[in-house]
């Protein structure tokens, strides 16, 4: 099975998850029960979607295929990162992550990424629409340069975050807690842990380019399934206790 065939495969299957996951939790929303948590998978949802490659292309050619549609994906991702790290959190108790992540410096990160992605992509050259948008072909050494860059920004948020929350995640994995609590501390470290080894991306040799898209949509997928996990044990613990 070749790379390109894992990939869409991983990429399809992160897709399908969220998306059931985010239906299921609709009645939930409605009735006002966690909505950042159905926001997650909402989000999750979107930003799968926007980066394969034939919605990526029908988006970008409505925006005129000049690549907004990374841009749009890029802020896509940072709102889900946000309200998941926020949400995981609070379920561990860990209000050291709490201020971190939501608190001014979190929130300062934040903007200054924020801004700090729109104006390198404004400054960029991104005609004509390319899924990842980095494959764009290399128009001169400064634009690649800007593209670079703009990438390299687009990794700091989630590192960030990772960073933030795993320390809760794993002292989740260890304690005396509901078996589906622990495998979903467990999946949500995993995923945080790649979304922090999206930085040395840089460092991963071209040959290898692969394992990029490989750790992102694995990074979700344990994302939601962590979540998943950690949500049927809530609700398993709550019909208990009404039982009693």
């Amino acid at each position: 099975m070749g790379e390109p065939r894992v990939i869409a495969i991983l990429q399809w299957t992160t897709l399908v998850v969220c998306a059931l996951i985010a239906i299921a939790r609709i009645p939930s929303a409605l009735r006002g029960e966690n909505r950042s948590l159905f926001g997650v998978f909402v989000l999750s949802t979107v930003a799968i979607l926007l980066s394969i490659d034939v919605s990526y292309r029908a988006t970008d050619a409505w925006l005129g295929s000049e690549n907004y549609t990374n841009l749009l994906l890029r802020f896509v991702v940072y709102g889900a990162v946000l309200l998941s790290g926020y949400r995981i959190a609070k379920a561990f108790d860990a209000r050291k992550s709490i201020r971190l992540i939501a608190g001014p410096v979190g929130l300062g990160v934040l903007s200054v990424i924020g801004i700090a992605t729109v104006v390198l992509f404004l400054l960029a050259d991104t005609e004509g629409s390319v899924t990842g948008l980095t494959t764009l072909p290399a128009r001169s050494r400064e634009n690649a340069v800007l593209i670079e860059g703009y990438a390299a920004v687009g990794r700091l948020y989630p590192s960030f975050v990772a960073a933030c929350i795993l320390p809760a995640t794993c002292l989740a994995i260890g304690q005396r807690l509901p078996r589906a609590i622990r495998i979903g501390a467990l999946l949500l470290t995993i995923a945080f842990a790649g979304m922090a080894f999206g930085t040395f991306y840089p460092l991963i040799p071209s040959e290898a380019g692969f394992v990029k898209p490989a750790v992102n949509y694995a990074s979700v997928l344990c994302l939601a399934l962590g979540l998943a996990f950690v949500w049927v044990s809530r609700l398993m613990a709550r019909r208990t206790a009404n039982l009693r």
